[in-house]
C-alpha cells in the first residue's frame, strides 16, 4: 500500500489539518517504544514539562528570539536554564520576555502540532512519529523530528531564532544517575549530541514503572544547518560526566541546540532536529539478548540518523498522505467522532510494542502491558489491539503471536492451553504472571490466527501452527462452553464461573478453527469443530436468554454484560450466532448507558473503551454504532484524568479507574477492519 500527495513540502506544516483531533487526555510527542516515550500531560506546551508516558519527568524546552525578544514556546518557566541562556547570548544580555501565545494543537495519526503567537512572528512546532506500518525501515528507526516553522504575520521581515533544550533525564530510570554527555560529528556530517549513563546497566532492571538508563539519546541537526549545540551549562568542556551529588546541574542536563537564524517573512522558514534512541540490547528473548531490528540489519544509530535526515521530505510527504488517508477511512466508516478516537489511539497503541527479530529471523512484536503489571507479550493485551495491526500490516499480529506459538511448541509452556505472557518487560523468558487464563488466552490465540488467515486469503500461518492450535482447540471443547471459575481479561470487579461472555469467545475459537481447518482442506475436521460450535450456539442462547438480553452468567439472570466476543463471529463470517442475538444485545445496551459509555457489565459503572467499540461493530445500523461510540469520544475529549490515554474508566464522571499508554487501544479499529474483511 503506498501514499501519495501532491503538495509541496513547504505547506506540510501550513496546510489546515481539518477535522483532525484538537484535544487528547494527553498529548504525543515522541512515541516509538515503552521506553523511548514523551506526552505532553496539559493543553498547553507551556504549563508543564514533558513527561514519559509514566508520568515521570522528562523534559523538552523551546525558546524562540524575535527581533532580540525571547518567547518560551515548551516547557515550564525555569531561572537556572533562562541564566544559561543569557550567558549563551551575553553579548546582547537579552531577557526572557514571556511566554508565547498558544493558539491551537492539532493531532493527526503521526503528528501532533502547535501554533503560537510570538510578537510579530506566527511559529508552529510539530513532533513527528513517524511510525508507518507499510514502510517497515522508517517505523523501525527511533528517530521523531521536531520541526519549527517560522513566518512574519505583519508584511515585514524580522530575525528569529529557535533555541530547543532536551533534558538528560530521557536517558535514566531515576534524575540520581550519572550520566556522561558527548558532543559529535558523525561520518556522514550531522551535529550530535549524546547522553547516557555512565553504568549502562543493560536489561538489569524488569517492571511497570521504570524509564530506560542504558544505551543512549542522540539529539542530531541535519548537515549543513549550521546548528550550534552545546549542555546548557557552559562552564563545562566536552565529555561532560555528572555525578549526582553535582550542585550546578541539579542532576538534570541540558542538551540544546541552537538553530541559525532566519530572516522570516511572508513565506514559511523551516527547521528541524532529531531525536533518536540507540537501546544497544532491546529485551531478552529466552536468555538471548536481542538488539533492535535496525541494528540487527547491520545499521548503526549514526547511519540511522543521516538516512532520517536524508529522507526528512519525503517521511514527511508520507506522514501527511498516511494521516489524511487514515482519517477519511476512518469517518467513512463510523463517523466524525470515530475517525478522531482512532487518530489518539494510533501513536499509542504502537509504541507501546518493541520490534525485534529472534536468533532464527523470525519477527517479534512484544508489547508491554504499561501501567498493569509490566507483561511483556500479554495474550489479552495482544487480542484487543489485534484489529489495528490487522488493517494496516497483519506480520505485526504475526510478531505478537510468534512468541507463545514459541513457547509452546518448544516444549518450555506444557500446559494444554495457550500461556498468558512471556515475563515482565523487557525480560521475555516465560510466564510470571501468577495465574493462568486458559479460556481466555487459548480462545485469543486461535481467533487471531483465524483473523490473519482471512485478512491474508491462506491458512499458511495456522498450518505452521496446527499443532499447537489442535491442542488448544480440544481445550475449548472440554472446558470452554460452560467455564469454571477462572482468571479472565474482564476480572476488574472479581472472578466469575459460568461467564457468558467467555463462553462466547470458547464458541468463536471452536469455530474459527473450523473456518481454518476447512481453508486446509480438512474437510472432516471442519465439519466436527463447526458442528460443535453451532450445537454450542443453541445452548448458549436457551441457557444465556434473561428475556430482553442475554445475562452475566449462566446461573445469576437479572444481571448483564457487554457481548464484545461476538464481534468476531460477525466480522469474520462465521455466522455461528443469528442475527438476533446481536440485535437483542443492541436493544438492550442502549438502554444502560451513561454520559461516558457503556458499562463493561451489571456489577460496576466503569467501562473498558476497547470493548465498547467492538461492541458497537455488533449494531445493525449507523445510528446505532455512533450512539455506542460518541460517548467514548465524550470521554476522550472531557476525562479529568489528564495522562495517555486510559482504557479503564468510569461512564458516570469520565475519570481514569486504572491503566493508560496501553496498546489495546488498537481495538478502536475494528469497525474499520470490519469494512477491510467484508471485501
Amino acid at each position: 500500500m503506498k501514499y501519495t500527495v501532491i503538495l509541496p513540502v513547504f505547506l506540510l506544516f501550513s496546510v489546515i489539518t481539518f477535522g483532525q483531533l484538537k484535544k487528547a487526555p494527553a498529548y504525543p510527542l515522541i512515541t516509538h517504544d515503552p521506553y523511548f516515550s514523551i506526552w505532553s500531560f496539559a493543553d498547553e506546551l507551556t504549563t508543564g514539562s514533558t513527561k514519559h508516558w509514566t508520568g515521570a519527568g522528562q523534559p523538552l524546552t523551546g525558546w524562540v528570539v524575535v527581533d532580540k525578544q525571547f518567547f518560551r514556546f515548551m516547557g515550564m518557566g525555569d531561572k537556572k536554564q533562562e541564566d544559561s541562556l543569557s550567558k549563551a547570548f551575553a553579548d546582547s544580555k537579552m531577557p526572557v520576555l514571556g511566554v508565547a501565545r498558544q493558539n491551537e494543537v492539532t493531532v493527526t495519526a503521526t503528528r501532533t502540532i502547535y501554533k503560537y503567537t510570538c510578537g510579530a512572528v506566527d511559529l508552529q512546532l510539530q513532533f513527528t512519529s513517524p511510525l508507518l506500518m507499510n514502510n517497515q525501515a522508517v517505523l523501525t528507526r527511533p528517530v521523531s523530528y521536531i520541526t519549527v516553522t517560522m513566518q512574519s504575520t505583519d508584511g515585514k521581515e524580522h530575525d528569529a531564532q529557535v533555541i530547543l533544550g532536551v533534558s538528560s533525564n530521557l536517558a535514566v530510570n531515576k534524575p540520581d544517575q550519572e550520566v556522561k554527555t558527548e558532543k559529535l560529528l558523525t561520518a556522514d556530517g550531522l551535529p550530535v549530541l549524546k547522553v547516557g549513563t555512565t553504568e549502562q546497566p543493560v536489561l538489569q532492571k524488569r517492571g511497570d514503572d521504570l524509564r530506560i538508563d542504558w544505551g543512549y539519546l542522540y539529539v542530531a541537526a541535519p548537515k549543513g544547518s549550521n546548528a550550534r549545540q552545546y549542555i546548557a551549562d557552559a562552564a563545562h568542556d566536552f565529555p561532560v560526566v555528572i555525578k549526582p551529588t553535582d550542585p550546578q546541574t541539579g542532576k538534570n542536563l541540558v542538551l540544546r541546540t541552537e538553530l541559525p537564524t532566519v530572516r522570516t517573512n511572508g513565506k514559511p522558514q523551516e527547521q528541524f532536529i532529531m531525536l533518536g534512541y540507540d537501546d544497544i540490547y532491546s529485551v531478552q528473548y529466552f536468555k538471548e539478548n536481542l538488539p533492535p531490528i535496525w541494528k540487527a540489519e547491520g545499521r548503526t544509530i549514526e547511519k540511522e540518523l543521516a538516512k532520517a535526515a536524508a529522507d526528512y521530505k519525503s517521511v514527511m510527504r508520507q506522514c501527511m498522505a498516511f494521516d489524511q488517508k487514515l482519517y477519511a477511512d476512518a469517518k467513512k466508516a463510523g463517523g466524525e467522532k470515530y475517525a478522531q478516537l482512532c487518530v489518539a489511539a494510533y501513536r499509542q497503541s504502537i509504541a507501546a510494542h518493541k520490534i525485534v527479530n529472534d536468533t532464527k529471523g523470525e519477527l517479534l512484536f512484544l508489547s508491554k502491558e504499561n501501567y498493569s503489571n509490566g507483561s511483556i507479550n500479554t495474550v489479552d493485551v495482544t487480542y484487543p489491539s489485534a484489529p489495528l495491526f490487522l488493517l494496516y500490516n497483519a506480520e505485526l499480529l504475526k510478531g505478537m503471536l510468534n512468541g507463545i506459538f514459541y513457547y509452546t511448541e518448544s516444549g518450555r509452556f506444557t500446559k494444554p492451553f495457550a500461556a498468558h505472557d512471556l515475563g515482565t518487560y523487557p525480560l521475555a523468558n516465560g510466564q510470571t504472571y501468577g495465574e493462568d487464563m486458559p479460556v481466555e488466552e487459548s480462545g485469543n490465540m486461535i481467533i487471531l490466527t483465524a483473523a490473519i488467515a482471512k485478512a491474508e486469503g491462506n491458512a499458511n500461518y495456522a498450518k505452521k501452527h496446527w499443532k499447537a492450535l489442535s491442542t488448544w482447540v480440544q481445550y475449548l471443547s472440554r472446558e470452554g462452553f460452560d467455564p469454571a471459575n477462572q482468571l479472565c481479561t474482564d476480572d476488574f470487579a472479581g472472578h466469575l464461573a459460568r461467564n457468558t461472555n467467555l463462553s462466547v469467545k470458547a464458541i468463536v475459537g471452536i469455530g474459527c478453527y473450523a473456518m481454518l481447518a476447512d481453508m486446509l482442506k480438512e474437510k472432516d475436521t471442519a465439519a466436527k469443530y463447526r458442528g460443535m460450535a453451532k450445537d454450542m450456539v443453541t445452548k448458549w442462547m436457551q441457557m444465556a436468554d434473561d428475556g430482553n438480553h442475554y445475562a452475566l452468567t449462566f446461573n445469576d439472570k437479572n444481571t448483564w454484560s457487554q457481548k464484545y466476543n461476538l464481534a468476531w463471529d460477525k466480522i469474520l463470517g462465521l455466522k455461528l450466532f443469528p442475527a438476533e442475538v446481536y440485535e437483542k444485545e443492541i436493544k438492550y445496551y442502549l438502554t444502560k448507558q451513561n454520559k461516558f459509555g457503556l458499562p463493561l457489565d451489571s456489577r460496576k459503572t466503569y467501562t473498558k473503551s476497547d470493548w465498547i467499540l467492538w461492541t458497537a461493530t455488533l449494531a445493525g445500523n449507523q445510528a446505532d454504532f455512533e450512539a455506542l461510540v460518541n460517548p467514548v469520544y465524550t470521554y476522550l475529549t472531557e476525562t479529568p484524568s489528564r495522562v495517555p490515554l486510559s482504557d479503564w474508566h468510569e461512564t458516570t464522571n469520565a475519570k481514569k479507574v486504572g491503566f493508560q499508554a496501553r496498546s489495546v487501544v488498537g481495538g478502536y479499529f475494528m469497525k474499520m477492519l470490519e469494512g477491510k474483511l467484508d471485501k
